[in-house]
Order: structure tokens, then C-alpha cells, then sequence
């Protein structure tokens, strides 16, 4: 590929997905794990720390957004705030999983609260104009589906990298150099991904909102309401999966360390190859039926998790899971770069900052009912930490793992029946 050919192609642009996702996977599969179950902090700080934690997000996703569309520098909106934002994301996720030793169990919570406000700020300027950027430079259906079928593979190779290597890396050198190892890697990839990427001049150009008339067109876009609340609670799944594996494994499945790194390949291994079945599935699709085919397969694909009892159980399940995952990872940007068109049609106005980072926020607010389903459950069954995991850890996690995404999943499918999108179609991308 010439270095022409490479400016704005969608397989370098979704080396950022490939970058993010790295550190940001590895967070959500182990930071719940590693502070409850390896340092004993207790449930009930736990939650609390994660309930701030969204508290904040809900103050700095909107504004991100708005800032990073009425930037206007040489360097294009997006790419400024990305790249300041690059080593502040690297020490921030490195910090995370490097508490001092010795500290009292107020002490570790003071540390693992701060770093993960940290971490969520810093998160947000990225993924939020990273994620501006994807409407601005694929245009037409057909190139924004095949974009997003190249950015979610690349989700999935960061995903795989994740379960595949870290175990690894935790079990001979422990979280700390983990997060080192993987946050070089992120710097690696963003650059890449950066060094390749140009932003639209007539974008940049386009007259801008004030803030309270940019926020209050957003909040008055009933579809764009009701997608992204459905959304969330099927995002609330892939969180909960994430943080779920490992304990699934330790209490369910009785499997030893070095067989999770088997256990989390075999979803996604499989996700890899069924991204491209789901590309072929949906290319003639209207976007919010094919999104919604995705949320009726995850749902399914999350039963059979309730009967894994071994390691070839719960490799078989992960498969099964794999499959729903994928439609999910391709589906939803589809769905919102749509909204965002029609918005700029209706108004003049480009503002993927505003809405992405809106859509961020109630995405995000997946992570308080993660939490609160994490604590109800644990508070049921007596789970408390890694020292007094309860009577019947078994069924803690096999509620956690199954039955609470499928009613997740369920109320997600419910409500994507209110999206409405006349005249939608994959030629609809153009108007």
C-alpha cells in the first residue's frame, strides 16, 4: 500500500482501535479482579469507587465532545487532543495496576480511586475524538461498513492479544509490568495509526454550535436517545463478560491461572473469522435491522455460559459466545453514524464530538449497572473478596456470566424496536 493509498485507509485507521483497545481491555478484564480478589479491597468500596468513577464521566464525556468540535488548529480538531492525550494515557493505565505496597485498605481505595478518575478523563479525550474522527472520513454505506468491519477485526486482535498474553505476563511478572508491556504497546500502535490519519478540511471548516445550543439539539434527537440507551445495556454485557471471565474461571470452571489464557482465546479466536460472517450478513441490511439481528444472536450466544463445568465447557460456550459478540462489535457504529448524518442534513452543523461523546456518556452509564448487578448479586450469594468469597461462588458467577446479560440483552432488544429511521438503508448513508 503506497503511503497516498495509506492516508485515511480504513486499516490504518483502525490501528487506533487496535492501540485503545489493548490497555483499555486489559483494565476491564482485570482492574475488578486484581482489587477484589489478589488486594482484598471490599465490595462496598469497590462499587463506591466505580459509582464516583461514573459520576465523573458524566461531567467530562459531554464537554470532551463540545471542546473537541469547536477546535479548530492547523493539526485538524481531533488530532491535537488525541495526541496530548497518548503518554497521558500510557502513565495513567500503568498506574492503575501499580498501588504501593503496604497500604491499609482506605489507603488502596483512596489509590485505586484516584487513578481510575484519572484514567476515565483521560480515556474519554481519547475514544471520544478518536470515534469523531469515523464519520468525518468514511462516507456512503458500503465504506463505512466495511470500515467498521475492519476497525471491530482489529478490536478483536487487541482483545486477543489481551487473552492470550496477559495471564501470561501476570503470572510471571505480576499486574504491574503487565501494564507496562501493554502500554507500550498502545504508543506503538497510535502512532501508527496517527502518522496515517488526516482530518477533513471542509469538516474542520463547517460553522459550530454554542454550547447550550449544541446540547440541547442532541438531547431533543429521540433516535439517537433510545439507540444509545439500548445500546448501553448490551454494553453493560460486554463490560460484565469482561470482568466476569476470570472469576467464571477461578470458581466455576476450577480451571489453574495458565488455562484462562485458553479459556478467554477460545472467544476471541473465534470472534476473528465470524466479524467476516457478519460483514456478509449485513452489507445489503438496513443498519438498525441488522443491529438489532446482532442483539438477538448475543443474547442467545449467552445461555449456554450457565452450564460450563470444565475447561472444554467453557471453551465450547466461549465459541458460542464469540458469534454474538461479533455481530455486536460490527453493528452499532453503523447505526449511529446514520443519526449524526441526518443530523447534519437537518441543521447544517458538524458535531460527531457532541454525539460521540454523548453516546459515551450513556454507554458508560453500562458501567453503573455492571456495578450495581456485580454488588446485588454478591450481597445475595455473600460474596465479599477473594477472602471470603461466600458459600456458593459457583452460582455467583454463573448468574453474573449468563443470566444477567440475557436479561440485559433482553431489555436492549425491547427497546431497539422504538428506534425509528425512516427511509434507512445503506444508501442512506449518502444523503
Amino acid at each position: 500500500m503506497s503511503q497516498n493509498r495509506a492516508i485515511n485507509s480504513p486499516w490504518m485507521y483502525a490501528f487506533g482501535m487496535l492501540a485503545m483497545m489493548i490497555p483499555s481491555h486489559a483494565f476491564s478484564t482485570f482492574y475488578v479482579f486484581y482489587y477484589s480478589d489478589e488486594l482484598n479491597l471490599g465490595l462496598g468500596l469497590l462499587t463506591l469507587g466505580r459509582l464516583i468513577y461514573l459520576i465523573w464521566d458524566a461531567v467530562n464525556q459531554p464537554l470532551a465532545g463540545y471542546l473537541s468540535d469547536r477546535t479548530n488548529t492547523k493539526y485538524g480538531r481531533r488530532k491535537p487532543w488525541i495526541n496530548i492525550s497518548i503518554p497521558l494515557f500510557m502513565l495513567s493505565f500503568i498506574m492503575v495496576f501499580s498501588p504501593p505496597g503496604g497500604m491499609s485498605e482506605f489507603g488502596l481505595f483512596t489509590w485505586f480511586l484516584i487513578t481510575l478518575l484519572i484514567f476515565e478523563a483521560v480515556a474519554t479525550i481519547l475514544w471520544v475524538n478518536y470515534g469523531a474522527l469515523f464519520p468525518e472520513l468514511f462516507r456512503g454505506g458500503e465504506q463505512r461498513v466495511k470500515a467498521s468491519s475492519i476497525q471491530q477485526a482489529y478490536q478483536i486482535i487487541a482483545i486477543l492479544i489481551v487473552s492470550v498474553a496477559a495471564p501470561i505476563i501476570i503470572d510471571a511478572l505480576g499486574y504491574g509490568k503487565m501494564s507496562i508491556i501493554l502500554a507500550l504497546l498502545f504508543v506503538l500502535f497510535m502512532f501508527i495509526c496517527m502518522r496515517f490519519t488526516k482530518e477533513d478540511e471542509n469538516a474542520r471548516s463547517a460553522p459550530q454550535m454554542k454550547l447550550k445550543e449544541a446540547f440541547s439539539s442532541t438531547l431533543t434527537n429521540k433516535p439517537f436517545w433510545i439507540f444509545n440507551l439500548s445500546n448501553s445495556f448490551a454494553q453493560t454485557v460486554n463490560g460484565l463478560l469482561s470482568a466476569t471471565i476470570p472469576f467464571y474461571a477461578k470458581y466455576v470452571l476450577k480451571i489453574p491461572v495458565e488455562q484462562v489464557t485458553i479459556l478467554l482465546a477460545s472467544i476471541f479466536v473465534s470472534v476473528i473469522p465470524l466479524v467476516g460472517v457478519w460483514y456478509y450478513l449485513i452489507r445489503k441490511m438496513e443498519p438498525v435491522k441488522a443491529w438489532r439481528l446482532s442483539l438477538f444472536a448475543y443474547a442467545l450466544s449467552v445461555i449456554p455460559l450457565w452450564f460450563g463445568s470444565s475447561l472444554v465447557g467453557g471453551i465450547i460456550a466461549g465459541i458460542i459466545v464469540g458469534f454474538g459478540l461479533a455481530g455486536f462489535f460490527v453493528t452499532p457504529a453503523l447505526v449511529n453514524s446514520v443519526i449524526i448524518d441526518r443530523d447534519f442534513a437537518a441543521t447544517g452543523r458538524r458535531r460527531e464530538g457532541v454525539y460521540t461523546a454523548v453516546a459515551g456518556f450513556i454507554n458508560r452509564s453500562s458501567g453503573l449497572i455492571s456495578a450495581l448487578a456485580f454488588l446485588i448479586v454478591g450481597v445475595i450469594f455473600g460474596y465479599e473478596n477473594g477472602d471470603n468469597p461466600g458459600n456458593d461462588p459457583e452460582t455467583t458467577f454463573r448468574v453474573l456470566i449468563s443470566l444477567i446479560p440475557f436479561i440485559l440483552l433482553t431489555i436492549s432488544i425491547i427497546l431497539s424496536y422504538f428506534v425509528k429511521l425512516k427511509g434507512e438503508g445503506n444508501k442512506g448513508y449518502d444523503n
